[in-house]
């Protein structure tokens, strides 16, 4: 994690749960015009949050996406965080279940709430079903645990074998077909 990019008080960022974060993370930080990601916690009314308690606090594990917005739109990276999830699910992702694995997008204001109900609409149409993933107004970040940063980096053999166990990427093919991301 670039700390210089994410203590940057004028970097516009996205906050996404899209199940793991470390997958969210891995997803996103592959995109041009990103120039961090944050694996946390978020949503929820608990202060200071850990990765054993989280979800009794409410909260999801969410990716803080630090973008360029010279390079990149909110609305890019929204309409590519629709293509990362099956957001038909309101059970969680993949093999994670439970509330704290379910997606939402987080929004600071009234423009990325625009956006994201933008995208959003599209992808309904894309996949001509219902998606359950919440528009919500941002809350508090918690940064996760140093271990879970940049998880499928340091770890990438573990990371990848549960990737593919967790049939991510197969549920993303099979959703979406070639619009899915997967990188």
């Amino acid at each position: 994690m670039d700390e210089a990019a994410s203590d940057n008080p004028l970097d516009d960022y996205a906050i996404f749960a899209g199940g793991c974060f470390w997958c969210v993370e891995a997803d996103f930080e592959k995109m041009e015009g990103v120039d961090a990601v944050v694996s946390g916690y978020s949503g929820g009314t608990s202060e200071d949050p850990t990765y054993k308690t989280y979800e009794q606090g409410g909260h999801r594990e969410v990716a803080k996406i630090y973008y360029d917005p010279s390079a990149i739109t909110y609305r890019t990276l929204a309409d590519r965080f629709f293509r990362t999830v099956d957001p038909t699910d309101d059970g969680g992702q993949f093999c994670d279940r439970g509330f704290g694995y379910t997606t939402a997008i987080y929004v600071t204001d009234d423009e990325q709430r625009a956006a994201a109900e933008a995208a959003k609409m599209e992808a309904e149409d894309a996949l001509d079903r219902e998606i359950v993933t919440p528009i919500l107004d941002a809350r508090d970040f918690y940064e996760a645990e140093e271990y879970h940063q940049d998880y499928y980096k340091k770890s990438s053999v573990r990371y990848n074998l549960y990737r593919r166990g967790c049939g991510r990427d197969a549920r993303l093919r099979s959703l979406w077909g070639d619009e899915a991301w997967i990188k």
